[in-house]
Parts: C-alpha cells; sequence; structure tokens
C-alpha cells in the first residue's frame, strides 16, 4: 500500500497530525509525509492514496497574507516556525494540479481552532473540492483536528488521527 500524505505547516501541527495519520497505516504498509514546500511544481506521482492537509486560516485553506501573518504571529512569540519560508500552501498547490487523476483515491484533513466549524472554518473542505477538481475520488469525509490557543495538537487529537489513519488503511483495503 502506498500512501502519500502531503501537508502545510506554520507551527507544526499539522505536520504532527500528518505524521499521526501515518502511524495509522503502519500495519498495512508505509505512508510517506511531505512537506507542500517540498513539492512546490511538481505532481503526486502513482499512489495508493493521496491524503492532503493545511492549517484552517480565516475559515478556509491559507493564503500567502495569512500565511505572512501567522509567521509573524509565530515568530514574535518565539514559536519554531518549521516552513518559515513558505511562499506556496495547499490551495496553490492544489490549483496548480492537472485534472489527470480519475480513479485516484485521495482524503482531506485541517488543523483549525477549537470550536464548531461554523465558527473555526474548515480548511479541509477545500481541500477535497481541489481534489475533486482533479480528479480525485475521496474516500472519506474531510477531517478536522483540533489546536488548543497555545497554539497546539492535543495528545487527543493526536490518537484521534492515529485512529483515522486505520480507517482509512481499512476502507482502503476493502476498495482494493
Amino acid at each position: 500500500m502506498d500512501v502519500l500524505i502531503v501537508y502545510e505547516t506554520v507551527y507544526g501541527n499539522t505536520r504532527r497530525v500528518a505524521e499521526a495519520i501515518a502511524a495509522g497505516f503502519s500495519d498495512r504498509g508505509e505512508a510517506r509525509t511531505v512537506s507542500v514546500a517540498e513539492l512546490t511544481g511538481e505532481e503526486p506521482g502513482a499512489c495508493d492514496l493521496l491524503i492532503v492537509g493545511g492549517p484552517t486560516h480565516v475559515h478556509g485553506m491559507s493564503r500567502s497574507s495569512t500565511r505572512r501573518s501567522a509567521i509573524n504571529v509565530a515568530a514574535a512569540s518565539g514559536s519554531d516556525v518549521p516552513d518559515a519560508n513558505l511562499t506556496v500552501g495547499v490551495r496553490e498547490w492544489l490549483s496548480q494540479l492537472r485534472p489527470a487523476f480519475q480513479g485516484q483515491k485521495a482524503a482531506s484533513f485541517d488543523t483549525r481552532n477549537h470550536g464548531p466549524a461554523f465558527l473555526t472554518g474548515r480548511a479541509s473542505k477545500g481541500i477535497a473540492t481541489g481534489l475533486r477538481k482533479a480528479g480525485f475520488t475521496l474516500i472519506a469525509e474531510p477531517q478536522s483536528f483540533e489546536v488548543d490557543a497555545t497554539p497546539s495538537v492535543g495528545p487527543d487529537q493526536l490518537e484521534r488521527a492515529t485512529r483515522w489513519g486505520g480507517i482509512l488503511a481499512e476502507v482502503l483495503d476493502s476498495a482494493t
């Protein structure tokens, strides 16, 4: 089973969730995680499942202005910024994908502030739309993993992400 998990992160939370999702595939093969910054200008190769995730900024996927703002806030607070030079995020990467992935399976997730989705927004819905436009077939509903005000992702959310990875592995196994 070849699984590719592409993520965008500013504070590192979305990377941690991506790694937890990958851990859910450990019994069934390898799931690779890669920052969207490393894929700029590239399309995903053939894989059994593509999972894409990013942070929720201003009710949806990040934009260059919201990424700059988040990076500035993180730097001012002394937080570690893993991708401080991130100029292309998931939104831009998805928009450059050719609609050539008919039949390939995908799933989406986001990290967002704690609270009802109608107040916080959900980047995962926009990511799912971008995946569909590129021809992918979604095998699960978009998922959100909450961060607290620090912002950091709690162990309960990481455990939930690992369980979700296991669920995706089962769905993928049953589909093949």
